[in-house]
């Protein structure tokens, strides 16, 4: 079983991971959630994706703006495995 620190990293690598594959920075997110009508500041994402603290509507948000590749249980059970 996995505690909550766990998957709050697996929260944080996620997105940091399809931020990485994009080449984009925080303020770059920023930009993009406003575009679709959200505003996060930078320091605010950035403080959000740190922690792994987000509400699903804001991660689902962030992975519709990135253009994330499907997310899979397998993905996530490879991450949370990466952990150990």
């Amino acid at each position: 079983m996995k505690d909550r620190n766990q998957w709050r990293m697996a929260v944080q690598r996620i997105v940091r991971s399809e931020m990485s594959m994009r080449g984009i920075k925080y303020q770059g997110l920023s930009d993009r959630l406003a575009e679709i009508g959200i505003e996060q500041t930078a320091d605010n994402l950035r403080n959000k994706v740190n922690k792994g603290i987000l509400g699903a509507d804001l991660l689902l948000q962030i992975l519709f703006v990135l253009n994330a590749r499907a997310l899979s249980v397998d993905t996530i059970t490879a991450v949370l495995e990466e952990q150990q």
